[in-house]
């Protein structure tokens, strides 16, 4: 009875300092009942050494090599680059959180900021600092091109939002895709078609040797004149030079910007002060801990029957 006990202890791992630990325990253990989840710093030796599956949330590496039989872990974050970059070269198999909840979140997020653009929201902000009564001219929903990079469950339910919204939507991704109502480019060579025709440029791509730093001054001088964009993946992602000098230029009109690669955003950084800048505090899709706890549990409970394991990461191009 005790070493039964002893197996069913899963441990939750996060980064040092991380604040929210206890919720997270709490919320895995009422999704668990017959589960005993705790904090890696209440584990006893015993329960380390029997060890096979943890819950992570970017945990320090060196925690993970006092679980001897460790197997694999579950993520409770959707990008898991930096545990894919913590971990180097291992054998243990990644599983990350795919919540449908988090796909809704971001695709209301998508909406809500490029509506922010097309309704030119930041031309008005500075009217109002200038005093200046004049209205704009509309342009509808069906004349702007929102172009989205990455056509993962968080770009199909983002241009789900935007075509109910009477957008025309187009996006990228490396291999090919087929979303219904939007016109879909794939691989490199298709890429500049796509940005060509891109009035709203929507990043979503995950971050991995291939993306980093993937929208640099060639990607952005495809860009038509006065194009805007948002990034709600990962700051890495942008050259940070290459978009302050497209800015500058006026190239690019706007950028919302709610990831970066410190963060929180040292007040330092230009970003802050930049006109044409919307700084978020990376608020654009948190995870919610009662339906990720949930998928976590039914995932762990699959696993606890069969042996098999969810779809792990493949860690060469880390997703």
């Amino acid at each position: 009875m005790k070493s039964n006990l002893i197996s069913n202890v899963i441990p939750f791992l996060a980064a040092p300092g991380y604040a929210h630990t206890q919720a997270w325990v709490q919320a895995l253990q009422t999704a668990m009942p017959e589960e005993q989840i705790v904090a890696f710093n209440d584990m006893t030796d015993e329960a380390k050494a029997a060890c096979k599956v943890a819950i992570v949330a970017n945990p320090n590496p060196a925690e993970l090599q006092q679980l001897p039989q460790l197997q694999w872990v579950h993520s409770v974050w959707a990008g898991v680059e930096r545990l894919v970059e913590d971990l180097g070269k291992t054998d243990l198999k990644i599983v990350r959180l795919v919540d449908p909840q988090l796909a809704n979140t971001m695709a209301e997020a998508v909406l809500a900021w490029a509506l922010y653009l097309h309704r030119e929201i930041p031309a008005y902000a500075k009217q109002q600092v200038q005093k200046k009564w004049q209205p704009r001219e509309y342009v509808a929903a069906r004349q702007r091109t929102v172009g989205l990079l990455g056509l993962g469950a968080l770009g199909e339910a983002a241009a789900s939002s935007l075509l109910q919204s009477g957008f025309t939507v187009c996006g990228w991704s490396r291999s090919p895709k087929f979303v219904a109502g939007v016109e879909c480019f794939n691989g490199e060579n298709a890429l500049p078609e796509m940005l060509a025709k891109t009035d709203i440029l929507v990043c979503l791509l995950p971050l991995t040797p291939d993306t980093r730093g993937i929208i640099n001054a060639s990607m952005l001088a495809q860009l038509p004149q006065g194009a805007s964009m948002i990034n709600f993946a990962r700051g890495a992602i942008i050259n940070d030079d290459d978009l302050r000098a497209s800015l500058e230029s006026e190239h690019i009109s706007h950028a919302v910007l709610d990831v970066f690669d410190i963060e929180p955003l040292p007040v330092s950084e230009w970003h802050w002060q930049h006109p044409h800048v919307t700084v978020l505090p990376h608020c654009s899709a948190p995870t919610d801990r009662k339906t990720a706890s949930a998928i976590v549990a039914e995932n762990i409970r699959r696993y606890r029957l069969s042996g098999e394991l969810p779809q792990t990461v493949d860690v060469a191009r880390g997703y």
